[in-house]
């Protein structure tokens, strides 16, 4: 899984995912504390996370653990951007009350669980990944021959395992990322799973079911493993999840017994590919802190009016009798995102006439960007002059966050025989 740091904007407000998980599944998702975010973060993660925290029991988190593997020298600064980023998430609608907001620092156990997975990592895996070469490259100017960077696909898929995240949103350069966490849950579970008495003690827990559902599950059990029906596995993994009388143990045994293998002590997410073209910058390239071309989601209007007025256009057009083409336009490149059908019409035909000016094409987008930024900003003020109601929330989201990792490690640590119960 990656952490957001400068997302690429979907096609439109909705979410768009190459497949699903079921309505009410747990998803996981979460960004790197750089600092105040921009409008490429807004359109290319935070309106996503808005739309699903509306069908689905969404965990997000602030990877601060993560800045440091690569910004390690940089640590005074992580502390203030952890705030920032939290602020803009709740002026952008992401609501504590739907989903749990925490910060992954104050769930240690992402630590004992990273540690017991990179006892059974296979250096080579983690090597392979196609970002670590790619990261290195990139950042030439730090020194990344730590282990903490070359370990961190392994905190990746600890923060997603120790909650059971059934669904994980990630760009196509991150899929290696969710195939490595399927790996290390598939390894995990083949070596740690094969409990003694397993199916004495999963016959026991489907007695606890009742008699009709555990006559259902039987048969969906026999109907998967015997003419291999995925209909059926997927219906019995549905009935599993409404059983009450069923303890974590329990479900984690009889979803594994469905399949005929051992326990299921972590279970495998799915990358949920989301489909973002890049949000363009001030100057034609990503929208990127790093190259210094975004807006902030709290910029005043002036500065937006500014950044605006003062966009490069198609070199072409020296003078305002000159004609221009649109393709050739930064500027045209934010009509894509902001203007509807009939204003990039009028765009298209008065830039190729010269029929408008740069300054008269810039103005709708000017006036897009600032409604859309005024809200979040009035909001995130609201906050920052509350720091004591955030603080609570994402108090509220670490202690339930918590509760999820330590169920989580219970189980793993008794799978691992790490619970030395007295006998």
């Amino acid at each position: 899984m990656g952490y957001h740091d400068t997302p690429e904007r979907p096609e439109s407000s909705e979410v768009k995912l190459s497949n699903s998980v079921a309505h009410g599944e747990r998803i996981l998702s979460g960004m790197r504390p750089t600092g105040r975010l921009h409008l490429g973060h807004y359109h290319g993660v935070l309106r996503n996370w808005v739309t699903l925290q509306q069908t689905h029991d969404c965990f997000f988190f602030v990877a601060d653990w993560h800045a440091l593997t690569t910004a390690y020298e940089e640590r005074e600064i992580i502390s203030q951007n952890v705030w920032d980023m939290v602020i803009d998430w709740l002026a952008c609608g992401v609501n504590p009350n739907l989903a749990t907001l925490f910060i992954q620092s104050r769930v240690v156990e992402h630590a004992e669980l990273h540690l017991l997975l990179s006892m059974i990592a296979p250096l080579g895996w983690l090597e392979r990944v196609p970002t670590y070469k790619d990261q290195i490259e990139q950042l030439r100017e730090r020194d990344l021959a730590t282990y903490g960077f070359l370990g961190y696909p392994v905190l990746q898929s600890a923060d997603i395992l120790i909650y059971g995240a059934a669904g994980v949103p990630v760009g196509e350069d991150q899929v290696s990322h969710v195939e490595l966490t399927r790996e290390l849950a598939r390894r995990f579970n083949h070596l740690f799973g094969r409990e003694p008495g397993f199916q004495d003690k999963a016959e026991a827990a489907i007695g606890k079911m009742g008699k009709k559902a555990a006559r259902l599950y039987r048969e969906l059990r026999r109907r998967y493993q015997e003419a291999g029906d995925d209909e059926a596995l997927g219906e019995a993994r549905a009935l599993l999840e409404n059983q009450q009388n069923l303890t974590v143990a329990d479900s984690a045994r009889l979803a594994g017994y469905l399949e005929g293998g051992g326990r299921t002590v972590l279970a495998e997410p799915q990358a949920l590919l989301t489909h973002a073209p890049r949000m363009p910058g001030l100057d034609g390239r990503k929208m990127s802190k790093s190259y210094g071309n975004t807006i902030s989601l709290r910029e005043p209007d002036a500065q937006i009016e500014q950044k605006i007025r003062t966009m490069p256009t198609d070199p072409a057009r020296v003078r305002r009798s000159d004609p221009g083409e649109p393709e050739k336009c930064p500027v045209f490149d934010l009509h894509r995102v902001y203007s509807d059908d009939d204003t990039r019409q009028w765009v298209e035909s008065g830039c190729r006439s010269a029929g408008i000016g740069c300054l008269d094409c810039k103005r709708p987008l000017i006036e897009a960007v600032q409604s859309e930024v005024a809200p979040i900003r009035e909001e995130a003020e609201a906050l920052e002059a509350d720091p004591e109601q955030v603080r609570q929330i994402i108090g509220d989201g670490c202690g339930r966050a918590r509760d999820v990792a330590q169920d989580t490690m219970r189980e793993v640590r008794s799978a691992i025989g790490l619970d030395y119960r007295p006998r």
